[in-house]
């Protein structure tokens, strides 16, 4: 390997960003493509801006007096994403979760890749830098240095870490092939260039950076040496292309599309182009079992989880929200089978507030000395949680039944329909205007593009069920609950 002396010019900045200040960070050579366009200014395309304009107002938020003190904090007289604390503490711990929990509420869990998601895993890497010298010294400080880049210019990350497949049986066997997956082709003295393709950047229109982080198993072989990497990069950087499916935000207003106009978060498969990584911006490579260990060494995955199921307590909490003003504008919060279809949804939410709340409260120092939430009650949320989600939509679309399809536009309000509309779709306890908004909204939620891409999402976030199931089994404590059945055998 040839390799120049570890640069550390990442600029350092000023903590916090503004809504402003991160939009004009997105106004670069970025190269995106959206329905068969090159996008010119993601801040301002139709099915794009939208998005970017709802994250820079959740960044606004970090100016605000009474929210500061729950979603930032202050070190060296910087003030910093709350994301980015590294925990000394129980209780820092559970304000970080607090922290998480008020980003997702601003969304209801509906813009589900806020940047604290990823914040919290650089965080975890930071912590637990020294885990990286284990492939090389200058590794580890990269990562310091990118953490310190990061948080005090309060970057948005976005990430990939899925090759695409080319054949299901190679990709099973920990292989990939070069046709598509992204591979190293050369070493330089600037750093390593790469090409391929990754899979699927949630965000990455409007991220400033992208992680290239590793996350299927690698078998320990030379073949796999090319695959076996982690670095980070601008979303700006030549060779960089970002194709993006469809947006489901289609230019509808807020009353028409309440959730879709506000929450399109946007997610592409990212091309690699012959693409220069410098090697102050690589932490990891050419060491396949290295990669492997990477998220469950570092406590990464933990922080990870941490966030996710704040971020899925407040989204549950809303469909129980959604489903309880449904039925109340019908009068059908009086028939006893209706109330037992929605305290199902609100058993799901209560057990999804317990899991975080077990998680927080038996927070524990981690092998590099800083506190992290119990990992099982963690684990068993994100498992539950994807068999839950479309349980929650299928409660929304039964109680909503062809109500939901039965919503005229903003426009029927004041047209010359509106007499009719005004009649004829008022309910027992809601007039026309308002029961309308509220169905378009569960229509938004259970069966619209947007409605089926969050179930899609969620039954997919960390992966097949299965896989995770798997994981789970191996992980959990089976020796202690098998002790108590021996011990009761061997009285007998």
């Amino acid at each position: 390997m040839t390799m120049n002396k570890q640069s550390t010019a990442m600029p350092l900045g000023k903590g916090i960003r503004n809504g402003e200040q991160y939009l004009n960070g997105l106004r670069d050579d970025r190269d995106v493509w959206l329905r068969g366009e090159k996008v010119t200014d993601v801040t301002s395309h139709p099915g794009l801006g939208n998005g970017a304009h709802t994250l820079a107002g959740f960044m606004d938020r970090q100016f605000d007096a009474e929210l500061q003190p729950q979603i930032t904090y202050t070190e060296n007289n910087t003030r910093y994403a709350m994301a980015f604390l590294q925990a000394q503490s129980p209780e820092d711990v559970r304000r970080r979760g607090e922290s998480f929990y008020t980003w997702a509420s601003w969304s209801n869990g509906m813009f589900g890749r806020t940047p604290d998601y990823k914040n919290a895993s650089l965080t975890a890497f930071a912590s637990s830098a020294e885990f990286l010298a284990e492939g090389r010294p200058e590794f580890a400080d990269n990562l310091r240095h990118y953490y310190e880049y990061v948080r005090s210019n309060d970057k948005v990350l976005t990430h990939t870490l899925v090759n695409p497949t080319f054949s299901h049986a190679q990709a099973k066997a920990g292989q990939y092939d070069e046709k598509v997956a992204l591979h190293v082709v050369r070493e330089t003295d600037a750093g390593i260039v790469v090409r391929g393709a990754r899979l699927l950047a949630t965000l990455g229109p409007h991220a400033d950076e992208i992680e290239v982080f590793p996350s299927s198993l690698l078998t320990a072989s030379e073949d796999n040496m090319p695959f076996a990497f982690a670095f980070a990069i601008p979303i700006a950087t030549p060779g960089l292309r970002l194709l993006c499916r469809d947006s489901y935000d289609h230019g509808k207003s807020h009353f028409d599309a309440p959730l879709a106009s506000r929450y399109e978060e946007m997610d592409a498969v990212v091309i690699f182009n012959d693409v220069l990584v410098p090697w102050e911006r690589v932490f990891m490579y050419r060491d396949p079992l290295l990669c492997n260990r990477a998220f469950a060494d570092t406590n990464a995955v933990v922080h990870m989880m941490h966030q996710v199921v704040c971020s899925k307590l407040a989204k549950a909490e809303f469909m129980v929200g959604l489903l309880c003003a449904m039925a109340r504008a019908t009068g059908k919060d009086k028939d006893m089978g209706v109330k037992g279809q929605i305290a199902e949804a609100m058993m799901m939410t209560e057990s999804v507030r317990a899991l975080r709340f077990s998680a927080e409260a038996q927070a524990q120092v981690d092998n590099y000395g800083y506190y992290m939430p119990l990992r099982r009650p963690l684990d068993t949320s994100r498992n539950l949680f994807p068999k839950m989600y479309p349980r929650l939509v299928e409660l929304v679309q039964l109680l909503g039944s062809s109500s939901l399809m039965a919503t005229p536009c903003e426009a029927d309000l004041s047209n010359a329909l509106a007499g009719n509309v005004e009649q004829y779709f008022q309910t027992e306890n809601l007039a026309s205007s308002a029961r309308i908004a509220l169905y378009r909204l569960a229509h938004d939620a259970a069966i619209s593009g947007f409605a089926g891409r969050q179930v899609l999402y969620e039954r997919f976030f960390f992966g097949p069920q299965n896989v995770m199931a798997s994981i789970y089994y191996d992980l959990y404590d089976k020796d202690e609950v098998m002790a108590r059945v021996e011990e009761l055998l061997d009285d007998a």
